[in-house]
């Protein structure tokens, strides 16, 4: 999601330098930007035609004017479709990040004119959703009650994308491997605490303590191979020689995860916080008492230096940020 591209060998012949290129962008119109954006979305020209409302030769036209005028291929004709070029991706991601400004912009005009204050979208990994944010948004109600906050809970390579791409203001996550974090600043929140969650009568539940061998031969529901918790548990077997689970359900959806625990003997590892909650809400779950913690790296808040946050996503950000104590760094 995050690589790359080689630059293509092969560019229009009307390549200009630096300063041509910069006034050719700055003449883009916003259904340019919008038409980008729908090219790249859909990957076959009469569909990115159909989104903007004109026709595919009109479509075609407008993509080799946008092209000539910047001097740079920014997509592939393929037999199959079009794919945008490494030149193509970084001005498609540029476009993106405008529309969702423009579009922010608009709605927060439009919300200072209601009286509603604004709006804000977050992200965040699993833990502090029902922590930290929960707690802040509580809090920010109370004040603020005509705030309009949007909150998306997934796991850290697509929160962070979202936030390069401008869909969100900021996120409560990790950096994800290979994502170049220049543009990005990070404070680090705390280390996310987890734990094996069983339904009520499972055979482990009532052990006093649950060790690594005991886990052998189980059911389990887990996230994709790969994914942070998953790889923590694996290196917890692998610590005491053991084989890896390998009755598994890979998902990554919590409500699945859920419902198998509670009508199977399968074992899933969650957040302890979403665990606790889930006990404190009186479900028909156990947590199991390991005999070592498990826990996964500190997740942080995310957000482009590139980008002031809004009025609005400050006061998130700053609620956010004072249930962590100042944060660590």
């Amino acid at each position: 999601m995050f690589t790359q591209r080689k630059a293509p060998d092969t560019v229009t012949p009307q390549v200009k330098d630096a300063a041509h290129l910069r006034g050719a962008m700055n003449r883009l119109k916003l259904r340019h930007l919008r038409f980008l954006v729908a090219l790249d979305t859909h990957r076959k020209l009469h569909r990115a035609a159909d989104e903007i409302a004109i026709s595919q030769p009109a479509a075609s036209k407008m993509l080799g004017e946008i092209e000539q005028a910047v001097g740079i291929t920014l997509f592939d004709r393929l037999p199959r479709g079009i794919e945008p070029t490494a030149y193509g991706e970084v001005l498609v991601r540029r476009a993106r990040a405008m529309l969702a400004e423009f579009s922010r912009a608009s709605g927060e005009i439009a919300a200072i004119q209601s009286g509603a204050g604004g709006s804000v979208a977050i992200g965040t990994v699993m833990a502090p959703a029902v922590g930290a944010v929960h707690e802040a948004l509580d809090e920010i109600r109370r004040t603020r009650p005509a705030l309009q906050v949007s909150v998306v809970v997934a796991m850290s390579d697509v929160l962070v994308n979202d936030l390069m791409e401008s869909r969100l203001d900021f996120v409560l996550a990790r950096i994800p491997p290979g994502v170049d974090g220049d543009d990005l600043a990070y404070r680090e929140c705390e280390a996310e605490a987890c734990c094996l969650l069983v339904r009520k009568g499972h055979p482990l539940a009532a052990m006093a303590e649950v060790t690594p061998a005991d886990l052998v031969g189980r059911d389990w529901v887990l996230q994709p191979s790969g994914s942070l918790l998953r790889r923590k548990l694996d290196a917890m077997m692998h610590r005491h020689g053991l084989p890896l689970p390998d009755r598994i359900l890979d998902t990554s959806s919590e409500l699945i995860t859920l419902a198998t625990v509670s009508r199977t003997d399968a074992i899933a590892a969650v957040a302890m916080a979403v665990a606790e909650l889930l006990q404190s809400l009186g479900g028909p779950f156990e947590i199991l008492r390991l005999s070592e913690p498990l826990t996964v790296e500190p997740f942080g808040l995310v957000r482009l230096r590139s980008r002031a946050l809004s009025p609005a996503a400050e006061l998130v950000y700053e609620a956010i940020e004072r249930r962590y104590g100042g944060l660590v760094r």
